[in-house]
């Protein structure tokens, strides 16, 4: 097999795929995978959890239009509704590794560790190249507490054969708050254990508030300001606890406390390559302290939400660079985020926190929408959204929102900051309506 390569991607998820076919055609292409090929969100991520909400939505849907026109609501079925994700999920490996194949780039599953600032050992072979793209992602973290090995991560949530009947999230974050609303909505207890009294701390705190309301209100209890310190097994059960008389016992717990970059194998120090606990330390070319090897996707130490989408934008903006296509520095486009809960809450451009920081920069709209037509149709009890201008030019530039179609929104708004769309243009713009885009102008 060749073992010089113009380039040698670590890392076969959407990042490192996004750089494999953008520089396959001009290229000498080795991609190399230790664990699932295609990477952590369509295997153990946002695709397989977001089919398990699809059920939620569902539900969720349902039980709001009780009283109102539809009598009964439906169940889920755990090991159906698993069986719908796996008939996704089970083929993603293999269908990326032939993708890659079909298009001449060459493969290795194995672990992948520097020997010098130009070479890799692969399974007791060495390859040389080029170029070398490090985009190895992030994996959950435990806990350095007694008893750490009796905790699951999402990686077993979104695989679990049988739902437990009473489950414990430790964590605040997306994913604690995902994966708990998922587990409640199917039926189980939920119990979410959060070292402080926020969730989803880089989202607007009023909206937080109004999630915690509404999850409490499906029946997950919410534990502040707790820390556990100890996980102990009796028979069949868990049971979490700390030094404040706090004890509770359940049947699963998973730690949901944040992930780390995937590099304590990569013998980066052989390579040149300086990385902390955040991941590694790229300039703004995306390029290493070794000038051989760039970064790209979870595994960057950056201030961009870690999204597979951004994880995308990256690649492909590493092999223009060694295409020579591109030689500016990396400029981000917008990029939304949302949390998938009931209801979602979503954000793009300017955060809240920061328009409140800056008055005279900036101006917060704030609105309560519930009675608005198109929330009262599908009868949601709670529904707001902010938008965000800045001062001198009355363009939107941020925007938030809470409600069961905050994505859809979020993606309007991101558009209408991109293309700095006026009220007046809005106005003049004809949507389909009654629908949410026919509502955009009112927003302004």
């Amino acid at each position: 097999m060749q073992t010089h390569f113009d380039t040698i991607i670590i890392g076969g998820g959407p990042g490192g795929l996004a750089a494999a076919y953008s520089l396959a055609e001009q290229q000498s292409v080795l991609v190399v995978e230790n664990d699932l090929w295609g990477g952590t969100c369509p295997n153990r991520g946002c695709d397989p959890k977001k089919m398990l909400y699809s059920a939620v939505e569902a539900l969720d849907n349902q039980q709001a239009l009780q009283t109102n026109g539809l009598v009964g609501t439906s169940a889920i079925n755990w090991s159906e509704l698993m069986a719908f994700k796996r008939s996704y999920t089970q083929q993603i490996p293999t269908g990326t590794l032939n993708g890659l194949q079909h298009a001449g780039i060459q493969t290795v599953t194995g672990t992948a560790h520097f020997s010098d600032t130009q070479t890799l050992q692969i399974n007791g072979g060495t390859y040389t190249a080029n170029h070398f793209i490090i985009a190895t992602g992030q994996t959950p973290t435990l806990p350095t507490i007694e008893g750490h090995d009796l905790l699951q991560t999402s990686n077993e949530f979104l695989d679990l054969d049988r739902l437990p009947e009473k489950v414990a999230f430790i964590g605040g974050g997306y994913i604690a708050i995902e994966l708990a609303n998922i587990a409640v909505t199917a039926g189980a207890e939920v119990h979410i254990i959060q070292h402080n009294e926020r969730i989803l701390r880089d989202f607007p705190e009023a909206l937080t508030h109004k999630l915690v309301t509404s999850l409490q209100e499906k029946g997950i209890h919410f534990h502040f300001d707790t820390d556990v310190t100890t996980i102990t097994q009796t028979s069949n059960q868990l049971t979490l606890s700390n030094q404040a008389n706090f004890k509770l016992t359940v049947d699963a717990a998973f730690a949901a406390m944040g992930r780390k970059p995937n590099i304590d194998q990569l013998a980066l120090e052989k390579a040149g390559v300086t990385a902390n606990q955040h991941g590694i330390q790229v300039n703004d070319h995306l390029m290493s302290s070794n000038p051989r090897v760039f970064a790209i996707g979870d595994v960057v130490d950056r201030v961009q939400p870690k999204l597979t989408p951004v994880a995308g934008f990256e690649g492909r903006y590493v092999a223009n660079q060694l295409l020579a296509k591109k030689t500016a520095p990396i400029t981000y486009p917008l990029i939304p985020h949302t949390v998938y809960a009931s209801p979602q809450i979503s954000q793009v451009g300017v955060s809240v926190a920061t328009a409140q920081a800056a008055p005279s920069q900036y101006r917060i709209n704030q609105q309560t929408v519930t009675n608005w037509y198109t929330f009262n149709r599908i009868q949601e009890s709670d529904a707001m959204v902010i938008t965000i201008f800045d001062n001198q030019t009355n363009q939107l530039v941020g925007a938030a929102a809470y409600t069961t179609i905050a994505e859809e929104l979020i993606n309007y708004f991101t558009n209408l900051i991109k293309h700095q769309t006026t009220a007046t243009e809005l106005t003049d713009t004809i949507y389909n309506y009654p629908s949410p885009a026919s509502d955009l102008k009112y927003y302004y």
